[in-house]
Protein backbone atom coordinates (compact mmCIF):
# COMPACT_ATOMS: atom_id res chain seq x y z
CA UNK A 1 0.00 0.00 0.00
CA UNK A 2 1.36 3.38 -0.96
CA UNK A 3 1.88 6.22 1.48
CA UNK A 4 -0.98 8.32 0.05
CA UNK A 5 -3.45 5.43 0.33
CA UNK A 6 -2.43 4.83 3.93
CA UNK A 7 -2.89 8.51 4.71
CA UNK A 8 -6.42 8.46 3.30
CA UNK A 9 -7.20 5.33 5.25
CA UNK A 10 -5.91 6.83 8.49
CA UNK A 11 -7.82 10.11 7.99
CA UNK A 12 -11.02 8.19 7.34
CA UNK A 13 -10.51 6.02 10.40
CA UNK A 14 -9.93 9.09 12.59
CA UNK A 15 -13.15 10.64 11.28
CA UNK A 16 -15.07 7.46 12.02
CA UNK A 17 -13.57 7.27 15.48
CA UNK A 18 -14.57 10.86 16.30
CA UNK A 19 -18.07 10.70 14.83
CA UNK A 20 -19.10 7.24 16.01
CA UNK A 21 -17.11 7.13 19.26
CA UNK A 22 -15.56 3.81 18.26
CA UNK A 23 -12.31 2.50 19.65
CA UNK A 24 -9.25 2.68 17.41
CA UNK A 25 -9.33 -0.89 16.13
CA UNK A 26 -13.02 -0.80 15.23
CA UNK A 27 -12.63 2.49 13.37
CA UNK A 28 -9.66 1.12 11.41
CA UNK A 29 -11.63 -1.98 10.43
CA UNK A 30 -14.57 0.18 9.35
CA UNK A 31 -12.35 2.48 7.29
CA UNK A 32 -10.62 -0.50 5.67
CA UNK A 33 -13.98 -2.03 4.73
CA UNK A 34 -15.14 1.25 3.18
CA UNK A 35 -11.86 1.63 1.31
CA UNK A 36 -11.94 -1.92 -0.10
CA UNK A 37 -15.59 -1.73 -1.13
CA UNK A 38 -15.46 1.77 -2.57
CA UNK A 39 -17.17 0.90 -5.86
CA UNK A 40 -20.07 -0.84 -4.10
CA UNK A 41 -20.41 2.00 -1.58
CA UNK A 42 -20.56 4.68 -4.28
CA UNK A 43 -23.12 2.71 -6.29
CA UNK A 44 -25.28 2.24 -3.18
CA UNK A 45 -25.11 5.94 -2.30
CA UNK A 46 -26.02 7.02 -5.82
CA UNK A 47 -28.96 4.64 -5.86
CA UNK A 48 -30.11 5.68 -2.39
CA UNK A 49 -29.98 9.43 -3.02
CA UNK A 50 -31.37 9.45 -6.56
CA UNK A 51 -34.93 9.04 -5.25
CA UNK A 52 -37.40 8.38 -8.03
CA UNK A 53 -35.11 9.80 -10.69
CA UNK A 54 -33.54 7.48 -13.20
CA UNK A 55 -29.90 6.64 -12.51
CA UNK A 56 -27.28 7.40 -15.14
CA UNK A 57 -25.12 4.29 -14.67
CA UNK A 58 -22.28 5.59 -16.85
CA UNK A 59 -21.96 8.68 -14.69
CA UNK A 60 -22.28 6.63 -11.48
CA UNK A 61 -19.48 4.32 -12.65
CA UNK A 62 -17.10 7.26 -13.00
CA UNK A 63 -17.68 8.51 -9.44
CA UNK A 64 -15.16 7.70 -6.74
CA UNK A 65 -15.31 7.95 -3.01
CA UNK A 66 -11.68 8.96 -2.75
CA UNK A 67 -9.90 11.23 -5.23
CA UNK A 68 -7.24 9.16 -6.92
Amino acid sequence: MQHEQRSKLMRLSWQIQRRRHYNRSKSLISAWAIYLNEDITVYHLVQKHSGNREINYNKAASLTLFNQ
